[in-house]
């Protein structure tokens, strides 16, 4: 009788397996990895890539680590939400919780996967911005933007998860990622800088967690600053969302498609290569 593999070879299995599919959606690929890029060229082209007045940084400097992170909340709290939501619909995890496997594998193989398009999608968008537009990275700062991108990752994964959990259906899911992960970004100034802004726009970036994300792994890049660039309280707070999101999804996910909520045989077909 073979030996039963371990949880961590499950979990890395199910991560290919994950993998293997989102190479195949070509859609999400670029949504994930190119369109992000797509606004630091735009960005650089209308702005120019001068020194930006009174900041001391390029305009690429500052773009940069913005949309990386905003490429990584696309890899997890998107991807994951409209993945997992399309994948329930369409029985796959119902039949997943019937097989030997333990269900919360498959979860964190899901997980896992989106964590490392996410970690491609950061190296690309910050390969291109050092390699074409003159963007610095800074050894001394390196711990605290691995750090940031992991604890940023992981609060993004579990709102992905908590949406797929108490979105009515797949169907649904795009519309609610896209309505709040897009104005959540804006009023964090992953797009366009704001200088004194309003006052519940400056409170709502502050209370949404993309801003926690960004600041602090903007500012590694800043050649402005000095120092290890660790910032505690922005990690905490990411923490504090990620904690919150995973007990509410764990509360209210459900493995069986919703009455009414399932997709058609034939749409499910057509639709196979979106499922991630």
């Amino acid at each position: 009788m073979s030996e039963r593999p371990s949880n961590l070879d499950l979990i890395w299995q199910q991560t290919r397996y994950q993998n293997k599919i989102f190479w195949r959606t070509p859609v999400a690929a670029f949504f994930t990895l190119v369109f992000p890029l797509m606004f630091l060229v735009l960005f650089t082209a209308i702005f120019g890539n001068e020194e930006i007045e009174g900041a001391g940084i390029t305009t690429a400097q500052f773009f940069a680590p913005g949309l990386a992170v905003f490429a990584a909340a696309s890899a997890t709290y998107t991807n994951l939400a409209i993945g997992t939501a399309i994948s329930r619909d369409q029985g796959i995890l119902k039949r997943v919780r019937g097989t030997p496997l333990p269900p919360w594998i498959y979860i964190a193989g899901r997980v896992a996967s989106a964590v490392y398009i996410a970690a491609i999608a950061v190296i690309i968008m910050m390969g291109v911005a050092v390699a074409f537009y003159g963007v610095t990275i800074y050894g001394r700062t390196l711990p605290s933007v691995i750090v940031t991108f992991l604890v940023g990752v992981a609060c993004f994964a579990a709102l992905g998860m908590l949406v797929a959990a108490i979105a009515p259906n797949g169907d649904s899911t795009p519309a609610i990622t896209n309505a709040t992960l897009l104005p959540v970004a804006f009023i964090s100034d992953i797009f366009i800088p704001t200088n004194d802004p309003p006052a519940w726009m400056e409170f709502l970036g502050g209370f949404f967690p993309l801003r926690h994300f960004a600041d602090p792994f903007r500012d590694a890049f800043d050649p402005t600053l000095t120092g290890a660039q660790w910032d505690w309280g922005s990690l905490a707070y990411m923490a504090l969302w990620a904690v919150v999101a995973i007990v509410l999804a764990v509360r209210f996910f459900k493995w069986e498609p919703s009455k009414g909520g399932g997709r058609s045989r034939r749409k499910d077909r057509d639709q196979t290569a979106a499922v991630q």
